[in-house]
């Protein structure tokens, strides 16, 4: 349950709150002075400060300009009366995240609340992926690399094209990192979970009775970034009818919230990415045109893992590292069994793949050295059956024993390697599927 500090010198006042929001989850402590509250920060951490502005022993500002120098990372809400909402304004420059005014309405303050520790979980994350990120070392990484060097520094719309699990998001964040947007913000959209009716919303915001369940006033990505970027993950799912709206705000500056007649100016720039062939939809009538090359006017197309050479060793240690840290484990060496099957395997999930793969690797090893016991079963079935197909691709009868082979390994995975379920599902008698288990080497 996150925890709050309530820093009030309003005991009826601290004590409704808290009241208030322990009954909806979460951890409540309650300061009625600065010394206090800086007692207690120097001793407990917190997910939250909720800090009422005028205290008996200074203000708000006091406890922002703390929490800079000893660099906690708890976001705060500043409590203020509407009198005081310009010094409030101000406070949000010291570091404050949001703030409020009296008197306040518990719904509103939840809804902050939330809202903060949100967008606070939302950088934890993008903090996380950033260091998850390394260069390769590989042609295609070089040409990437040289590719987001480039662009960054311009206003360009980007298209990244690539498959899934490449990195999409990633370079689209490093596009911003290096961008002159890099001090506004980066928002992140995955268009692939967005439904007809909520899109335009999430893009544009919408007003007050829009539609059922519009009971607020909402801001949309383009308001929210404006100044910064906004990434648009799996472009090619948008309906027609917002492609129109996106293509119209991306040439006019201005964005019209849903049920508004309000027009916003706003200035934001674009990285798109898919994994679809947009031409092909383009020909279907499913992509404008017009709006791909609006999109397109940089395209940068982000190599599979398959095609990186020596970057899979560099990636595999880089993940091992990781999953070290993270698992609290000491995994110092991969045995050669195991590194052979990491670089044959053709990896279709990519990085992604790759990192869940070590992942689990790295939890499976107690002590240093990683052994193929602890790779996944399907894994080595494909590498076999590959291995199998580059060694014999005329060869009928190969392809033939090489599918039976896998088909008899899953089936025994699936059952837990229960010979008689296995000769069931298989359609065989037990003999003969001994026979065969002998024949293929399946242990």
């Amino acid at each position: 349950m996150p925890t709050v500090l309530i820093i009030e010198d309003d005991s009826t006042f601290a004590q409704i709150i808290e009241a208030f929001l322990t009954r909806n989850g979460y951890i409540v402590k309650w300061a009625n002075s600065i010394k206090k509250a800086i007692e207690i920060l120097r001793i407990d951490s917190f997910e939250l400060l909720l800090i009422d502005y005028r205290l008996p022993d200074g203000n708000g500002t006091d406890i922002l300009n703390f929490r800079k120098e000893f660099s906690i990372t708890a976001p705060a809400i500043i409590m203020t009366s509407f009198n005081d909402v310009r010094t409030a304004v101000k406070s949000i420059h010291l570091g404050a995240a949001d703030y409020i005014t009296k008197p306040i309405n518990p719904d509103e303050l939840l809804m902050v609340i939330n809202q903060v520790l949100k967008a606070r979980a939302y950088e934890e994350d993008i903090e996380k992926n950033i260091s998850d990120f390394i260069k390769g070392e590989s042609e295609a990484a070089q040409r990437l690399y040289q590719y987001i060097d480039l662009v960054a520094g311009t206003d360009m719309s980007v298209l990244i094209q690539g498959e899934s699990g490449t990195g999409k998001e990633v370079a689209a964040r490093n596009i911003h990192q290096q961008s002159k947007r890099c001090d506004k913000k980066f928002i992140a959209l995955d268009c692939g979970a967005l439904s007809k009716e909520l899109a335009a919303s999430e893009l544009f915001g919408h007003v007050k009775g829009a539609f059922t369940g519009a009971v607020n006033d909402k801001k949309g990505c383009f308001e929210e970034a404006n100044g910064g970027t906004i990434f648009l993950d799996e472009i090619g799912n948008l309906s027609y009818e917002v492609q129109v709206k996106l293509l119209r705000a991306l040439q006019e500056r201005v964005i019209q919230p849903v049920g508004s007649n309000k027009q916003i100016k706003v200035d934001v720039r674009i990285v798109a990415a898919t994994n679809d062939d947009l031409m092909n939809s383009i020909k279907n009538g499913e992509f404008r045109e017009d709006l791909y090359h609006r999109l397109n006017e940089f395209k940068i197309q982000l190599p599979a893992l398959r095609d990186r050479g020596v970057d899979l060793d560099i990636f595999i240690d880089h993940f091992i590292r990781l999953s070290n840290k993270e698992l609290k484990r000491d995994v110092k060496e991969i045995d050669e069994e195991t590194r052979s099957l990491l670089l044959q395997y053709d990896w279709p999930g990519n990085l992604r793949e790759l990192k869940n793969v070590i992942k689990r690797m790295v939890l499976l090893t107690p002590g240093i050295l990683a052994t193929a016991d602890s790779l996944p079963d399907e894994m080595k079935i494909a590498v076999a059956s590959a291995k199998s197909h580059v060694n014999n691709p005329s060869d009928l009868k190969a392809v033939n024993e090489s599918n039976e082979k896998a088909l008899i390994t899953e089936t025994l995975i699936k059952v837990k390697y229960n010979k008689s379920k296995a000769a069931k599902l298989l359609n065989i008698d037990r003999k003969t599927l001994y026979s065969k288990m002998e024949r293929y080497g399946i242990e």
